[in-house]
């Protein structure tokens, strides 16, 4: 198994329920392909060194999970780059 930290950032602007709902979603996306959750927080709103989008602070979230293969990590990057609510993804593979 291999050990991944999802970091994404979602829009400052959006109600604080649909904050955390996109969050609950992209855990559950992360879940329903075949990774295991190992940590999930919600990091709350903080100032981006730059501007992202025009945006100057953004809700921060991290996933912590364990996967076999790369579905989860490919499907996880292919929603936060079509979801208009998250300005900026990471992903990075942790040593074990």
């Amino acid at each position: 198994m291999f050990k991944y930290e999802l970091m994404f950032i979602v829009k400052p602007d959006l109600e604080e329920a649909n904050i955390k709902k996109v969050g609950e979603d992209m855990k559950a996306l992360v879940e329903a392909n075949e990774a295991k959750v190992l940590e999930f927080k919600e990091m709350g709103q903080r100032e981006l060194a730059y501007d992202i989008k025009g945006y100057k602070n953004g809700y921060y979230f991290l996933i912590v999970i364990e996967a076999n293969n790369a579905k989860a990590i490919d499907e996880f990057s292919r929603v936060s780059l079509i979801n208009e609510n998250i300005i900026r993804h990471l992903v990075v593979k942790t040593d074990e």
